[in-house]
């Protein structure tokens, strides 16, 4: 008899000790944040996203890095100071949170080619500021070609005029 109820008050230990542990797992899950859900709204269109956000920021990166060619010789351009690489940097953070805010309600045209080519604009401009952290001028040129491929991919399919 003592040896079962020693069994079972470890056992209840043991479960114990497990509820414990569980519910401080899900205390550190639970968001810091009290009160109401914050609620996405959107408002501008996908062509205000465009033109006042991708389009802006593109360029930012497409004119970082490059090389110019003219009668006096030919010069290398890429950010050469602290505040030119973070300039980019913003660019590329601009360009990944347009392909999240192109996800967001009635901008998603559809649930295939439109989340693919979004994603592709998220994932080049992460490769974007990635480069501009390593300050990888080459990785900037690389990367400039992956947000233009992005870009030329979804308006072959969905630009509607300018």
């Amino acid at each position: 008899m003592i040896h079962w109820l020693f069994v079972v008050s470890v056992a209840l230990f043991v479960s114990g000790i497990g509820f414990v542990v569980a519910g401080s797992r899900a205390a550190r899950r639970v968001p810091a944040v009290e009160g109401p859900a914050a609620t996405l709204t959107p408002i501008a269109s996908v062509k205000q996203i465009m033109k006042g956000i991708v389009a802006p920021a593109a360029t930012v990166v497409f004119n970082s890095v490059g090389t110019i060619v003219s009668s006096e010789g030919i010069e290398e351009k890429a950010p050469a100071n602290e505040q030119e690489w973070e300039e980019v940097g913003n660019a590329a953070a601009a360009l990944i949170e347009s392909g999240n805010l192109l996800l967001i309600g009635s901008r998603a045209v559809d649930k295939g080619d439109w989340l693919k080519e979004s994603q592709e604009l998220i994932e080049a401009g992460k490769q974007t500021l990635k480069a501009t952290q390593e300050k990888n001028a080459e990785g900037v040129l690389e990367a400039g070609a992956a947000v233009n491929m992005s870009c030329d991919n979804c308006h072959r399919k969905y630009q509607r005029g300018s």
